[in-house]
Formats: C-alpha cells, structure tokens, sequence
C-alpha cells in the first residue's frame, strides 16, 4: 500500500504532491529544491544549493526510515550543465560506493528559479 512521507525536515509540498511515498520497501521523493525547512531561504551557488538539496532528500528518507546508503537512483535536473562538475563534487560526497545509478538532464527553468533540484529512489 502507498504511504506519504511527510517530515518539519524538509521543504513543505506546495502543491498536490507529496515530500515522498512508500510502497512496500521501497522509497520515492519528490524532487527536492534547495529550499532551508528552517528558514525558507535559498542558499546561492550550484554547491551550496546541491549540498541543501541533498540534506533535504536525507531529511526526507529518514522520515521514511531509510538513509542516503539506501538510495539506488537519482535524477538530478540542473539549470546549467556548466555547473556539472562543481554540483558532481558535492553530490559525490553524499554518497558511497556502489554509487547510485543517476539521470542527469539541463533543464531551462526549475521552481523558484533554483540551479538543482534532485529526485531519489531508495529502499528501507
């Protein structure tokens, strides 16, 4: 059965989405935006935005019962892919081998005019 996630930890839905689901073991957010849950701010800069992104997708695993260890996929929509290896840097560094399998695609334009915004699939 679908379960929503829902967790103070990560960025509010605002809209008809969910932070994440579950069904059965497995576990799917929503794409994250780099949005503080504290402070609604946005941090500047493709490694900060990536590293908020991140923090937020673990926030929302956690709520999940899961971590970043457990992810098996990503989908990473970047608004410049100039910014490829500066937001590589930071991604790797959430993450241990065997990595997880990941999509990457430049997009024109994200929600609140965002450099990142990440999406994962993991497992509990």
């Amino acid at each position: 059965m679908k379960k929503a996630i829902s967790t103070q930890n990560a960025p509010q839905a605002i809209g008809p989405y969910s932070q994440g689901v579950t069904f059965g073991d497995l576990i799917f957010t929503s794409g994250q935006i780099p949005v503080n849950p504290a402070t609604s701010e946005i941090p500047s800069g493709i490694k900060e935005q990536t590293k908020q992104v991140l923090l937020n997708i673990s926030a929302v695993l956690e709520a999940a019962g899961s971590s970043m260890d457990k992810v098996l996929k990503t989908v990473v929509s970047i608004k410049d892919m100039n910014d490829f290896a500066a937001m590589n840097e930071v991604y790797s560094s959430f993450f241990n081998e065997p990595f997880p399998a990941r999509t990457t695609v430049e997009v024109a334009r994200l929600p609140k005019d965002v450099l990142v915004e990440i999406e994962a699939i993991a497992y509990r």
